[in-house]
């Protein structure tokens, strides 16, 4: 890691870090520069130890500081793991100009998207898998990620009409597990990407199509060698080619009154019941 301090927030070096919060010039749009933003210590950790080699960081010097003591007591080396990248050294105030916000976590780090994962590079090896279609909101997006991270579920797929899981909020969200955590898109319309669920079927996993109106209960859908969960977008949930396409239509059990749970929480909660009879 080369450290470099900088006192001009009109420095170009910075240009990959700037305006973070403008939608038309956002550095993370993947129609214009299509970076990787990660923001906070743990989060940078979490990159720095992925598959998206960050090339610019920007940040305090205490929170370098705090960098490298953290990646050192898990065991590894932030300068090491960084190799050529570039360490902006700044003040608190020169970040909150350039990046346009005041933030509290004083450090960033912006990477290259690399590219995308096959679909059977996420599969191969895995026993429990999640597929979202339509699940577009950031944080319920990071959410999932984060979820998937501590309980246990190997890979993530995505249907048409999926969010962007590389946005700077779901990176953030997911505590930076999303760089982690293999993912694909599966190809396809939104009313023909559900034939890809075919070669899940044909490598042994069991699809379940979670849903509030169904009578397998999910206990009874999760004791199968390889599972994949099916979750749709918050309020329409899944299509009906989406569930017609399921091996099972799982639901978990709510006291009355109630019709549904948040998508990030009916997963942690289908992965959790996974987890526990795995």
């Amino acid at each position: 890691m080369r450290v470099v301090d900088v006192t001009d927030p009109a420095d170009p070096l910075l240009d990959d870090l700037r305006d973070l919060n403008k939608s038309d010039r956002r550095p993370d749009l993947p129609g214009g520069r299509g970076l990787v933003i990660a923001e906070g210590t743990y989060v940078v950790g979490r990159m720095l130890l992925s598959r998206f080699d960050p090339h610019v960081m920007l940040g305090t010097d205490s929170r370098l500081a705090q960098l490298r003591r953290e990646s050192a007591a898990e065991g590894w080396d932030a300068d090491e793991r960084a190799g050529d990248a570039v360490y902006l050294r700044a003040s608190k105030e020169l970040i909150s100009e350039v990046i346009g916000f005041r933030s509290s976590r004083d450090i960033l780090a912006a990477a290259d998207r690399p590219e995308p994962l096959s679909v059977d590079s996420v599969v191969v090896g895995a026993r429990t898998l999640v597929v979202l279609e339509g699940v577009n909101d950031p944080e319920n997006l990071g959410a999932i990620f984060r979820n998937c991270a501590a309980l246990g579920v190997d890979g993530v797929l995505f249907g048409a009409a999926a969010g962007d899981p590389l946005y700077r909020r779901v990176v953030r969200v997911s505590m930076g597990h999303v760089l982690r955590l293999p993912f694909a898109h599966l190809p396809g319309t939104p009313t023909t990407w559900q034939r890809s669920l075919e070669g899940l079927h044909e490598q042994g996993f069991r699809t379940v199509a979670l849903t509030p109106y169904a009578d397998t209960p999910l206990s009874r859908a999760v004791d199968a060698e390889k599972v994949a969960f099916l979750l749709g977008a918050e309020g329409p949930g899944l299509t009906e080619h989406a569930m017609n396409a399921c091996d099972v239509r799982a639901a978990i059990p709510m006291a009355d009154g109630t019709d549904s749970l948040n998508v990030a929480t009916a997963a942690a909660v289908a992965f959790y019941e996974r987890a526990r009879e795995s």
